[in-house]
């Protein structure tokens, strides 16, 4: 799964912002933050989890959760590179722009 599109939910980014905070979370804690079913903060861990953003542990009975860095770096690999883009795009038309749009 694109790692943008698991962002995308609004549930989605709370887990990531919680499990940043602490480090690592089991799913039930990250359950009880929640007012939405179970079931549905497994599917949204899920879909973090295949789009390589978390990491998943099982000890025991529990499955821990922490952010996988490698799926984090990949996404500011490419917000780094938009970012150049359009850092170069704006100079080229502050300078348009200074040189009176000639």
């Amino acid at each position: 799964m694109d790692k943008f599109a698991a962002l995308s939910d609004p549930n989605r980014r709370r887990i990531i912002e919680m499990i940043s905070a602490q480090g690592e979370l089991t799913a039930g804690e990250i359950s009880e933050k929640f007012t939405v079913s179970a079931p549905a903060i497994s599917q949204h861990l899920k879909v973090l989890r295949e789009a390589e953003i978390l990491n998943m542990e099982k000890r025991a009975q529990q499955r821990i959760y922490s952010i996988n860095p490698a799926g984090v770096d990949e996404m500011w690999e490419w917000l780094g590179k938009m970012r150049s883009f359009w850092n170069t795009r704006f100079d080229a038309l502050e300078q348009f722009l200074k040189d009176g749009g000639k």
